[in-house]
């Protein structure tokens, strides 16, 4: 009885038997091949090598051949300027491509005051360096101490390219300072006043210009008339008109008639 109830017990005691297969063996790992490893290294390294040497050879190339330096320019938009002057003025002469601003060449050439606007576009040679340009247009003609230049609708001043006959001519006194430079602006309101009276008076091709009594010209009756500046020009050639046929209704044949202000006219006899 004893021995049934010791073998009960060893039989409560043992656990219940799980199959878990054979033992999985852990993960093997391909054995270092140190001899592929040294030959992919030294592969890359030579392949490096190579780079480094053809772009070494390429900067050496950019560098050293003349092609890539700048020694000539392609100009859109001529009409009085040459090629040559705008070249000079872009300050990239014998200039490595790579320095090449195109924004810095942009204002390097509107420092000309005939260029009113440029476009500049940097490629590959041999059109490295292209330039389209915009010219400003001359209005009237202004001399003064036997010195002439244009002006353009805004008073800038510009260099006389060449005679041109349709432009009204503005003949300054003496006693006037310049303007006979570039970059020199006249004041708006003599050069709207002057294109004013031209467009009233077609056959007037030449206007004088004071300082204090502005634009004028020698009326085909014989006397100065003077009109000021400013774009009132209409109102003051009624005035003028009204204040001359008084005059010559009265017999008064005056040495100037003036109406720059032409809510006080007057005039002047010998």
């Amino acid at each position: 009885m004893a021995t049934r109830s010791r073998e009960g017990r060893r039989r409560l005691n043992r656990a219940p038997g799980v199959w878990r297969g054979p033992l999985a063996s852990p993960t093997e790992r391909p054995a270092v091949q140190h001899g592929a490893r040294e030959r992919s290294l030294l592969g890359w390294r030579v392949v490096s090598g190579f780079l480094i040497v053809c772009l070494v050879a390429v900067l050496f190339m950019f560098f050293t051949t003349d092609i890539f330096y700048v020694h000539s320019i392609s100009v859109g938009g001529l009409q009085y300027l040459t090629k040559e002057e705008v070249f000079a003025l872009t300050d990239i002469a014998n200039m490595h491509l790579f320095w090449v601003d195109p924004q810095q060449v942009r204002q390097s050439v509107l420092r000309s005051p005939t260029i009113a606007d440029a476009r500049v576009e940097v490629g590959w040679p041999p059109q490295m360096v292209t330039i389209v340009i915009q010219e400003r247009q001359p209005a009237l003609v202004w001399e003064q101490a036997g010195v002439a230049t244009w002006l353009d609708v805004q008073g800038r001043v510009m260099n006389l390219r060449e005679d041109r006959a349709d432009l009204l001519r503005i003949v300054a006194a003496e006693a006037v300072d310049g303007p006979l430079s570039p970059n020199v602006q006249v004041d708006v309101d003599i050069v709207s006043g002057a294109l004013q009276l031209r467009t009233l008076f077609p056959q007037i091709t030449g206007l004088r210009y004071h300082p204090e009594k502005g634009l004028g010209y020698v009326d085909g009756r014989g006397w100065d008339a003077w009109f000021g500046t400013g774009t009132d020009m209409p109102e003051k050639l009624v005035v003028y008109a009204a204040v001359v046929e008084n005059l010559l209704s009265r017999g008064i044949a005056p040495r100037e008639v003036n109406v720059a202000s032409p809510h006080a006219p007057f005039y002047a006899v010998n």
